[in-house]
């Protein structure tokens, strides 16, 4: 018949729709910056990632302290505690988390108040266990809790790093958790590696605190403190001399307003040197909290403190309405725009500190990137030489619908926003090798049926139905590796596992549909007698 039937037409619809949508993908990784600009706005963007190992950077293994987000919860829990005892009469004596910031201790004034006071813990306390009912009464948070907690603290903490790193600009970078509290950070093609250190570890604490001028500085240098005060500094640098000074002050612990309320934060110029400061918008709550404090609190001072240093302590002149301040310091530019990028990213919930630290050179790997693409190209043209003087016309359908396939997986690199890295590139040869072998079996067959007298037509059809069961075999045995290398390798072997798993899925396709279809339109419609195989 001069006409294709229904079922090759939908194949090779879908054929073209495949090409399409991959090829469209893949695009734009080839056609450089200017000419991917002009493109049209449906067609996607996304070029492929390269990891460093490719495009060199700075690989961070970062350690997460999650015991100090148990014991900044404490914290909380033992000043919500006090003002509950007070509103219950119960008078306490002490109640402070232990230095080890594992527990909650509370001594009372009179030991009769004891039981009121297990009573109280019980009712409002759910989440803590009592460890000693005896005075003085010790609270430990129960340990699904605790876990809960350092699992979030290590999630939130992965949240404000990506924050801050999108803000710095750097480009497909790569922040993952690795085991209980340990995060790695990618960052590809980074220039300033050091700025990028400091910019992710700062923990960026920011509070605001009343300065208790009650207490006197030289007291509270001996030793002699309120249970609910601290003593911080304010460490000067002098720009000329370099010389470094540290002024002590008396604040309360209790901050009157912390870093989660700030809405906004950007650097600005003023002063009498036109210098650099940050100023700071605080969302409708902190900016309520704000205005209240500050008219209950006129002519007191109150303190501007960024993990645990004392920026400066202005004294409250009137009432401070809309939630605006700003923090001076001698900053120069580029610490006054990493200090506004922290404070809008949010906080640490949790210090992290720096375990390991590679920084990988651009030069290695565009090396890499040439070998590795050198290796792919020899190893491609040989084999499609090789298929086109084997399989004559044949054989030269095999090599297109391996060009299809290296499309399909470059498509779905860019379309999954994966990252191709150095054993990426050896998947992709594996599975260039792996295409060309499902050809192999198939033209084998169809030779073998010929061989025994058959028809063109029924020849390609018994040497792909025979051949389908060994090839779709050997391509799902070698998937469920890849799968298997995916969920327990490390990156290089993900990297490896991923383009070795669409590489074989693209062959399933172009090797079976694709190969399959051109000969059933070359029959249908052209009612070709002899093959050239």
């Amino acid at each position: 018949g001069v006409y294709m039937r229904t079922n090759t037409i939908v194949k090779l619809i879908l054929i073209i729709v495949v090409i399409i949508l991959f090829g469209a993908y893949a695009a734009p990784t080839f056609i450089g910056n200017n000419a991917s600009k002009s493109l049209p706005s449906y067609v996607p963007k996304d070029k492929i990632h390269l990891g460093l190992d490719l495009k060199g950077g700075m690989y961070l293994v970062l350690g997460a302290d999650t015991d100090k987000a148990v014991s900044t919860v404490l914290e909380r829990a033992a000043s919500n505690l006090k003002k509950q005892m007070l509103n219950a009469k119960i008078a306490y004596d002490k109640v402070f988390v232990t230095k080890d910031g594992k527990y909650i201790s509370i001594s009372l004034v009179d030991s009769n108040d004891r039981q009121a006071a297990l009573d109280l813990i019980s009712n409002n306390f759910p989440n803590y266990n009592i460890i000693s009912e005896e005075l003085p009464i010790k609270l430990s948070l129960k340990e699904k809790i605790a876990d809960k907690i350092k699992k979030e603290s290590v999630s939130q903490a992965i949240s404000v790093i990506r924050n801050r790193i999108d803000q710095f600009g750097v480009v497909d970078p790569t922040i993952v958790r690795s085991g209980e509290n340990n995060i790695i950070v990618e960052l590809p093609g980074i220039k300033n590696a050091s700025r990028a250190v400091q910019l992710i570890g700062k923990t960026a604490r920011l509070e605001l605190h009343l300065v208790d001028d009650s207490v006197n500085v030289n007291d509270a240098l001996n030793g002699k403190l309120p249970l609910d005060d601290e003593l911080l500094y304010s460490i000067k640098r002098d720009p000329t001399t370099g010389a470094i000074s540290k002024i002590p002050y008396v604040v309360k612990k209790n901050a009157v307003i912390t870093g989660d309320m700030i809405k906004k934060a950007y650097v600005s110029f003023g002063g009498q040197l036109n210098q650099p400061y940050v100023a700071f918008e605080l969302n409708s709550e902190g900016a309520k909290i704000f205005g209240d404090f500050t008219g209950s609190h006129i002519g007191k001072r109150l303190a501007i403190i960024l993990d645990k240093n004392v920026y400066s302590a202005p004294v409250i002149q009137s009432r401070i309405d809309g939630g605006r301040g700003q923090i001076t310091g001698n900053f120069s530019e580029r610490e006054a725009h990493d200090l506004a990028i922290v404070l809008r990213s949010g906080s640490l919930p949790v210090p992290v500190h720096v375990l390991e630290k590679v920084t990988i050179g651009p030069s290695l790997g565009k090396i890499a990137i040439e070998k590795g693409a050198k290796a792919i190209i020899v190893g491609a043209l040989a084999v499609i030489l090789f298929m086109a003087i084997y399989y004559a016309l044949s054989g030269i359908l095999a090599d297109i619908a391996l060009g299809v396939n290296v499309v399909i997986i470059l498509g779905a690199l860019a379309m999954f926003g994966a990252t191709l890295t150095l054993p990426g590139l050896a998947g992709i040869a594996l599975s260039i090798g792996m295409a060309v072998d499902a050809n192999v079996l198939i033209y084998e067959r169809i030779r073998e049926e010929m061989r025994v007298g058959r028809g063109v037509h029924d020849a390609i059809n018994a040497g792909y139905s025979r051949a389908f069961i060994t090839i779709l075999d050997a391509n799902m045995t070698t998937l469920i590796i890849a799968l298997i290398l995916y969920q327990f390798g490390s990156g290089p072997v993900k990297g490896f596992a991923v383009t070795m798993s669409i590489g074989l899925l693209a062959n399933i396709f172009t090797a079976v549909t694709l190969t399959k279809t051109v000969y059933d339109i070359l029959i249908e419609k052209f009612n070709i007698s002899k093959l050239s195989i």
